[in-house]
């Protein structure tokens, strides 16, 4: 009894400190944050022009739908996830990509610190996890996949330490809430005294625990990425349906009073929510995509449809519970997805382009090692330089806007390409408008062509990580409790000013997220 008092007593005083002001006591309401990863502003009023009876027409008729939201850049799943949850951007949460590199930090499984060179890899996928062949991620369920309801609500419990990158001063793993530089939407409520719940695709989302790393109560990550028949559960769209009928399960059981699982009676979350990858695989495999004419192809407008039921299936349990009164629907997407125009796909080989600059330097500079530490190259290309002088990136800049040659285009068919298929080359420092001595932003950023996507296949047909508006120009609608009729909002706003908005629609304060005060995000217009 005693150790249980003390314990609750450490998690309410680590989240209040990471969280800071809070203010007043909050009203009972409910957010559910819905992440549909892919889903373009373009995309949702299609579907809507398509399918007015349908769940995502009722959430866009009833609410505020804000027709130019965009994502940050680089539009990945973690800088856009965290940027939803935190208020901001990269440069201001140190979350970049889901797989970066770190100047200052000692490599996975460092155990002798002293005299250790910096300079590590930052993977937070699902090479952290302790079988990423595994939907559960190497928790041992009996019967997966039909079990997976029965993983555990800690995933971290799950990642491997010896896969983490170490901190210096202290010579231990930093843990992925750790790694993230500024609190959450999660800790800030949960310093309140409300209740929260997370579901997403691997065990590293638990990043969104915070620094604190008890922001979520209830974190739900089957491994997205684990074997299912010869591949995974993003190489063939129906398994993904699958997978993320799992997520909607837990969401519902939450909605019902318990946990994901179904069997601990626990209350409604009051922030709660999930992410959807059915519509982004759609978007990617050979067979899915868009038409001629940018609409969702046969494949993609199917994906639609399964995501629509799904969210149909999570407002009617809301209207079930008499929850639809007191909750507020926040959809959006983590990310877009390029290209959208078939003919545009360029596909190029990066790691050619990489091995030759690497041999360019070495030539240039007898007796040197590679210039690259690190690269993530989708449709964005981003580079963590060994030699971070200005020097080093004139070389580079200069060598990959000499490079020419041949990708291939959708049908697979030769595609020349140009400038390494880049339209310009920027240091990370002036791209992010960060500091000089920030060890964690890319030392070089390349904007590619549209179209082009960093690949040595001739599977993938789109991608994500980039700056085009394909990446970035996102759906995002607020409907339910709080929201008054429908209003089409046409100002420019972040995906970012989700996290402020969720705060104020609890009636908490959105200034006790670091992010938000560092950045001024303000919350969405037409919630005030």
């Amino acid at each position: 009894m005693r150790r249980t008092t003390l314990v609750a007593a450490l998690v309410t005083s680590l989240v209040a400190a990471a969280a800071g002001p809070v203010a007043a006591a909050p009203s009972q309401r409910h957010v559910l944050l819905i992440s549909v990863d892919g889903l373009h502003a373009t995309d949702l009023a299609w579907y809507v022009r398509q399918h007015p009876n349908s769940a995502l027409a009722s959430l866009t008729r009833d609410g505020l739908d804000y027709s130019h939201a965009r994502t940050p850049v680089p539009s990945d799943s973690f800088p856009g996830m965290v940027g939803q949850l935190t208020g901001g951007g990269p440069a201001t949460t140190g979350i970049y990509y889901d797989a970066t590199y770190n100047h200052a930090l000692l490599p996975a499984g460092t155990t002798n610190c002293a005299g250790a060179t910096p300079g590590a890899e930052v993977d937070l996928t699902e090479d952290l996890d302790k079988d990423k062949t595994k939907l559960d991620a190497g928790q041992g369920l009996a019967g997966l996949p039909n079990s997976i309801l029965g993983m555990t609500g800690a995933p971290q419990s799950l990642i491997q330490q010896s896969a983490l990158p170490v901190d210096p001063s202290t010579c231990r793993p930093v843990q992925p809430g750790q790694y993230l530089k500024v609190n959450t939407v999660f800790e800030v409520a949960r310093a309140a005294g409300l209740r929260t719940a997370w579901s997403d695709k691997h065990p590293a989302y638990a990043i969104l625990n915070g620094p604190s790393g008890v922001g979520i109560q209830d974190l739900f990550t089957p491994e997205i990425n684990s074997s299912v028949g010869s591949g995974d559960w993003t190489t063939d769209n129906n398994a993904t349906r699958q997978y993320d009928h799992y997520k909607v399960q837990a969401v519902r059981n939450e909605i019902d009073g318990f946990d994901h699982s179904g069997t601990t009676r626990l209350g409604t979350p009051a922030v709660f929510g999930l992410n959807f990858q059915t519509v982004s695989t759609a978007q990617k495999l050979p067979a899915g995509g868009y038409l001629a004419d940018g609409t969702p192809g046969p494949l993609l407008a199917s994906a639609l449809d399964s995501v629509d039921r799904e969210i149909g299936s999570l407002t009617a349990e809301l209207a079930r519970r008499h929850l639809a009164d007191h909750t507020t629907i926040i959809l959006s997407a983590k990310h877009g997805q390029s290209p959208t125009d078939p003919s545009a796909l360029t596909r190029i080989a990066d790691g050619p382009l990489l091995d030759g600059l690497n041999a360019a330097w070495k030539s240039a500079h007898p007796g040197s090692g590679d210039l690259v530490a690190y690269s993530t190259d989708d449709d964005a290309m981003l580079l963590w330089l060994n030699d971070r002088s200005a020097a080093a990136f004139d070389f580079a800049q200069r060598y990959l806007l000499a490079q020419n040659g041949a990708g291939n285009d959708i049908t697979g068919a030769a595609k020349p390409f140009t400038a390494s298929g880049l339209s310009s080359v920027h240091s990370g420092l002036s791209y992010f408008h960060t500091s000089a001595g920030d060890p964690r932003v890319p030392d070089l950023v390349g904007v590619v062509q549209y179209g082009v996507v960093y690949t040595g296949k001739k599977s993938k047909i789109a991608e994500h990580g980039g700056a085009a508006p394909d990446d970035r120009d996102v759906a995002l609608v607020v409907s339910g409790a709080g929201v008054r009729g429908h209003h089409a909002v046409d100002a420019p706003v972040s995906t970012t000013q989700i996290a402020p908005s969720i705060l104020s629609l609890l009636r908490l304060n959105p200034n006790a997220l670091a992010a938000v005060r560092a950045e001024h995000t303000q919350v969405l217009p037409g919630l005030r």
